[in-house]
């Protein structure tokens, strides 16, 4: 939600840089009108805000009189796992140093007689934790692991994390609506059938948030609190691949002490829904400044701000020793992803991570809710 009523629009891969001057300008409005009724270290914050606005604002001035229009920005879902080595059997992506087919277990080299070997078994250990930090009151955040299950067995785990906005308690209302509301749709959904393809899991999942924006922003209207929303980061394990469905600031991670792609041990799975990371991919910021920012937390997609939302989703192959991490961003705003990355890895208890990882963050100011879930793909 950005202040006044200026709306940024992405189309595509595109983003005006005229609209996001009037954004930023919206911005420093806003934050002057703080200085003039502010006191103390809002007074100050509100002054740093429109110090970096300004810089902000004659960068996108200088990209105007160059005759830049239009800017490409990281819409899409990032590029996860690398994996170049193909099975000669089954097709599949393996790392370049697989001696064996992660999926149906066949050896990976030529002229190798050992006959194929079943992938193993692997089984999904999940913890959740959330806490309410050091400088609020209330825990506006929702988080929630699950299982679906039918007559004929186990479907999938539900990992969810959604963290509300709004006052007064309207946040904690909007993130557990979310939900409930998700629970009871996916169970309503799959009950009739599990989804045969990935984009089928995507529709489902989809669906389900939809509806949840629906009810929050009638909820919300209803009860008169304008500006009440959630975001919204779920994922659902169903056997070796996992499906992801994304709105808002808060966070999906893979990790494996092996590497998940070029950038090492870890990936964000997820991208932010927020200004200062439309700021980042367009180089006004860089991702250490967007951490601090002032407006950091100025999201232009929630669920129950407006009666429809888009929905990012993504499906995801899960390999032994895979950890998911889903948190909201009372944790990475003071713990950075390597960081995230190396306490999940050194710490074999999914449970004490967790814990480690809300310590850790409250030790450094513990500024906003947190909420974090680890699930270790084990074999």
């Amino acid at each position: 939600m950005l202040p006044g009523s200026r709306r940024l629009r992405v189309s595509g891969d595109s983003l005006s840089v005229r609209e996001l001057l009037a954004v930023v300008e919206s911005g420093v409005f806003y934050w002057r009108q703080r200085l003039d009724e502010s006191e103390g270290v809002a007074r100050e914050q509100a002054a740093a805000a429109i110090k970096e606005l300004s810089r902000i604002l004659d960068s996108l001035a200088q990209q105007l009189v160059a005759g830049r229009e239009m800017v490409q920005i990281t819409s899409r879902l990032p590029s996860t796992r690398v994996a170049p080595l193909a099975c000669a059997i089954c097709g599949r992506g393996n790392r370049a140093n697989a001696k064996y087919c992660i999926a149906c277990g066949s050896p990976m080299r030529l002229g190798e007689k050992s006959a194929p070997r079943p992938p193993p078994k692997l089984s999904l250990a999940v913890a959740a934790r959330t806490d309410v930090g050091m400088a609020r009151k209330v825990n506006e955040d929702t988080c929630y692991s699950g299982e679906f299950t039918t007559a004929d067995g186990k479907i999938g785990t539900l990992l969810l994390v959604a963290d509300g906005m709004g006052g007064h308690a309207a946040g904690e209302v909007a993130s557990q609506l979310a939900s409930e509301t998700i629970k009871a749709e996916l169970k309503e959904s799959l009950s009739a059938g599990v989804p045969a393809t990935d984009e089928d899991w995507h529709a489902l999942m989809r669906q389900a948030a939809l509806k949840a924006n629906e009810r929050i922003y009638t909820q919300s209207r209803a009860m008169g609190g304008r500006g009440m929303g959630t975001t919204l980061t779920m994922a659902l394990v169903a056997g070796r691949r996992t499906h992801i469905a994304h709105v808002g600031d808060s966070r999906a991670y893979l990790i494996n002490p092996g590497g998940v792609g070029e950038g090492g041990p870890w990936t964000q799975l997820t991208a932010d829904h927020s200004l200062v990371a439309r700021l980042v991919d367009i180089g006004q910021l860089t991702p250490e400044q967007a951490r601090v920012h002032p407006q950091r937390n100025m999201i232009y997609r929630s669920l129950g701000t407006d009666p429809t939302v888009d929905v990012d989703t993504l499906s995801q192959a899960l390999a032994p020793g895979d950890v998911l991490l889903l948190c909201s961003d009372g944790l990475e705003i003071h713990v950075e992803d390597a960081e995230l990355s190396q306490i999940v890895i050194d710490e074999p208890n999914e449970a004490h991570a967790c814990e480690r990882l809300i310590a850790l963050a409250n030790q450094r100011g513990g500024k906003d809710n947190i909420s974090v879930i680890i699930a270790r793909m084990r074999t």
